[in-house]
C-alpha cells in the first residue's frame, strides 16, 4: 500500500472510530484472545485497509487489543501500525509510550540483565532525558550518554546503540549502527523504533510499558495521528492546568484524611513504581549498606507482584518475601513473623498489602496490625531495628482513613496510593496517586523525584478528569455498597452453599465499603480435580448467562469502580496473569457500579440457580 493510500484509510478511520476508543480505559474481554493480544486487531484491520474499509460497523466490531490501556489499546495499535508501514518494520517494533524516558530504561534493564553494555546518543544542543546518575545509583544500570552532531557519528559498537531524538515522536530518524531511535515529544510521550537486529527485545520492551507506565494515551494518539495525516488537532489548554491541579490535591486530601500533598502517576502501576524506587533510594541514604526487604502477598494483583519482584532481579541487596493473606492464612501473624526475621538480620522493612485483598476481600484486624506494626524490634545483635514502612493499596476502599492524624496508623511510616482506572475516575483515565501520613511525609520528596525521572506523572488531561470525578467518588462508592450488599444478600438467599467473599456489616461500619465481591460457587464430582473443573466451567456459565442476557450493563471485563454497569472477571485468569499457579484464585469476581438495573441481574442471576 502506498503512503496516499494508507493516508487515506486513517483520515476515514480517525473520522468513524469508535467513542469508546478515546474514552475507556479497560476493553471487553468477551472478544478478547490474550494470546494474540495486538495481533488480532491488526490482523483484521490490515483486512479492512486492504478492502478500504473504516467504517463505523467494520472498526467497531474489531477484537480488543489488550485488556488494560497501559499494555495498548487502539488507537495505541493504529498510530504502531501505521509508523511502521512507513519505516519498513514490523508493527511490534514500533512502540508508543506516554513517558519520554522508560523506554530508555526498558532497554537498560535488559542490557543491564543480559550484561550488555549501552550507549544513549543526543544531538548537541538537545539534552538527555535520562538523569544519569539517579539511574546509575537507584536503578543499579550501566551506560554512557555521548554528544554528537550528526548520526554518522554512531559507529558499530559491541553494544545497544541507542539514538534519543528531539524531533518528534514520528519522525524516528535511523542509522546504519542505530538498534534503537527513541522519538521523544514532551506533550505526547516518546515512541521507540526497535531495528530488526534488535527485534529480540520487543517483548521487553512491551512487558516494561505494561508493569512500569502507560502506552501513550488515546487522546495523545488521536492528536498525534490526525497531525501525522494532516487534519485539524487542538492542543490541550494550558490554562486549565494549575486550578485543575489545586482541585485534585486538595480533594485527595479530603477523601484521605491527609494533610499531605498527594502525587498523581500516568496509573496505578506507574505509582507504585515511583513509590518503589523512591523508597529504595530513600533507604540507600537513611541506611546505607542495609539490604532492603519487599514483603508482599504472593497472590495479590499481578502487576503489583511482578513489578516487585521485577525491581528485586535487579538489584543485589533487595530481595522479595512472600506474606500469604488469604485461605485461612492470617496476614497480621504472618507479618509478625516476617518483620521479627527481618529486624533480626537488621535489614530494612518494606511492607505492601492490599486491604480489602483482592480478590477475597479479607480485612485483618486492624488493632493486631496496628501493634505488630509499632512493635519495637531489635536485631540479632541487640540494636534497635529499621521501622517498617508500609504501603498499602487501597484501591478496593479509597475512603477508608488509614493516614490521618488520629487514624489507627498514625505512629507507623504509612502511604497508600490507588489506581485510578476505579473510582478516583469512574474508569474514564488511568491516572492513580499517592499520599502518606505525617510521619512518612520524608518519603514522599523521593517518590516524586522517580515519578518526575521516569515522566511518569499524570498527564493534563488526566489530571482534568480527575478534577472533574474525583468530587463524586466518595458519594458514588457509598452508592455502589448498597448494590453490592443487596445483591450479596440476594444470592445468599437464592443460593446459601455459595461462599461469598464479602466485607461483614460490622467492617462496613467501620468504613470498609466495597462493591467487589468475589464467589465461589458450589461445585461436585468424586475428585478434587473433578471438583475444581466443574467450579470453574460454572463460573463461565454464570458470566456468560449475565453478559449475554444483559449486555448493555453487564460485561466481562477486569474493571471496577466504573460509573455504570456491572464488571465480571476470574482473577487466575486475569489481574493474576503473571502470579504463580497455586496462588491463583479460579474463583467469579464481580464488580457493581453506583448505576446499573439491579433488580435485572437478580432476575439473571435467579434463571441461573434454578438450572443448576
Amino acid at each position: 500500500m502506498n503512503n496516499a493510500s494508507l493516508n487515506a484509510f486513517l483520515k476515514e478511520l480517525i473520522e468513524n472510530m469508535p467513542n469508546d476508543w478515546l474514552r475507556l480505559t479497560t476493553h471487553r474481554l468477551d472478544i478478547y484472545d490474550e494470546s494474540q493480544a495486538k495481533y488480532q486487531f491488526l490482523d483484521e484491520l490490515e483486512k479492512l485497509c486492504a478492502t478500504k474499509n473504516a467504517s463505523s460497523e467494520a472498526l467497531s466490531a474489531l477484537p480488543t487489543a489488550f485488556d488494560y490501556i497501559r499494555l495498548g489499546h487502539p488507537l495505541s495499535c493504529v498510530l504502531e501500525w501505521s509508523l511502521a508501514k512507513e519505516n519498513g518494520v514490523a508493527s511490534d517494533q514500533i512502540i508508543s509510550f506516554s513517558s519520554q524516558v522508560t523506554p530508555i530504561l526498558a532497554v537498560l534493564r535488559k542490557n543491564l540483565l543480559d550484561g550488555v553494555a549501552t550507549r544513549l546518543y543526543h544531538k548537541k544542543g538537545t539534552a538527555s532525558p535520562v538523569d544519569a546518575s539517579l539511574i546509575h545509583s537507584t536503578y543499579g544500570y550501566k551506560f554512557e550518554v555521548i554528544e554528537i552532531e550528526n548520526l554518522n557519528e554512531i559507529t558499530e559498537f559491541n553494544g545497544s546503540n541507542v539514538f534519543i531524538s528531539h524531533s518528534g515522536t514520528t519522525d524516528l530518524e535511523s542509522g546504519d549502527h542505530i538498534d534503537f531511535t527513541v522519538g521523544l515529544d514532551p506533550r505526547y510521550g516518546s515512541i521507540i523504533a526497535v531495528n530488526d537486529s534488535s527485534a529480540s527485545y520487543v517483548k521487553e520492551i512491551q512487558h516494561v510499558r505494561r508493569r512500569e507506565t502507560i502506552a501513550m494515551t488515546p487522546a495523545d494518539c488521536n492528536t498525534v495521528m490526525r497531525k501525522l495525516v494532516g487534519l485539524p488537532a487542538e492542543d490541550f489548554d494550558t490554562s486549565t492546568i494549575a486550578p485543575n491541579k489545586t482541585t485534585v490535591e486538595e480533594t485527595v486530601k479530603s477523601i484521605t484524611g491527609s494533610g499531605v500533598t498527594p502525587l498523581f502517576g500516568s496509573s496505578g502501576l506507574s505509582v507504585q513504581y515511583a513509590i518503589m524506587m523512591g523508597i529504595i533510594d530513600w533507604s540507600n541514604e537513611q541506611f546505607a549498606g542495609k539490604k532492603i526487604k519487599v514483603v508482599i502477598p504472593p497472590n495479590c494483583y499481578g502487576g503489583t507482584n511482578d513489578q516487585a519482584r521485577r525491581v528485586a532481579v535487579c538489584l543485589d541487596h533487595v530481595e522479595v518475601i512472600d506474606l500469604p493473606v488469604d485461605g485461612g492464612n492470617d496476614m497480621v501473624a504472618g507479618l509478625d513473623k516476617v518483620l521479627n526475621e527481618i529486624a533480626a538480620k537488621d535489614a530494612v522493612p518494606f511492607v505492601i498489602v492490599e486491604i480489602p485483598t483482592n480478590p477475597r476481600v479479607e480485612v485483618p484486624n486492624l488493632d493486631n496490625l496496628q501493634s505488630v506494626l509499632t512493635k519495637e524490634r531489635v536485631t540479632s545483635t541487640g540494636r534497635n531495628a529499621v521501622d517498617p514502612i508500609f504501603v498499602i493499596d487501597q484501591t478496593f476502599c479509597p475512603n477508608f482513613h488509614f493516614l490521618g492524624n488520629k487514624a489507627f496508623l498514625a505512629n507507623v511510616q504509612t502511604l497508600s496510593y490507588v489506581s485510578g482506572s476505579k473510582f478516583p475516575s469512574g474508569g474514564l483515565c488511568t491516572a492513580g496517586y499517592v499520599t502518606s501520613n505525617e510521619k512518612a511525609s520524608p518519603i514522599m520528596s523521593p517518590i516524586q523525584k522517580h515519578l518526575t525521572t521516569c515522566d511518569n506523572e499524570a498527564t493534563n488531561l488526566q489530571t482534568e478528569i480527575l478534577a472533574k470525578q474525583l468530587p463524586s467518588m466518595v458519594q458514588r462508592i457509598a452508592d455502589a455498597y448498597k448494590n453490592t450488599r443487596e445483591f450479596v444478600d440476594f444470592i445468599s438467599e437464592k443460593l446459601p452453599e455459595a461462599k461469598i467473599n464479602f466485607v461483614s456489616e460490622e467492617l462496613a461500619a467501620q468504613g470498609f465499603t466495597p462493591s467487589v465481591f468475589s464467589l465461589d460457587l458450589p461445585t461436585k464430582g468424586d475428585t478434587d480435580e473433578e471438583r475444581e473443573m466443574y467450579k470453574r466451567a460454572l463460573n463461565l456459565k454464570l458470566i456468560n448467562m449475565m453478559i449475554e442476557t444483559i449486555p448493555g450493563e453487564s460485561k466481562y471485563c477486569v474493571s471496577y469502580g466504573q460509573l455504570k454497569g456491572c464488571y465480571w472477571t476470574i482473577p487466575a485468569t486475569s489481574t493474576q496473569g503473571t502470579t504463580k499457579e497455586g496462588d491463583k484464585d479460579y474463583i467469579a469476581r464481580v464488580a457493581l457500579s453506583p448505576d446499573l438495573n439491579l433488580e435485572k441481574h437478580k432476575e439473571v442471576f435467579a434463571d441461573f440457580v434454578a438450572g443448576l
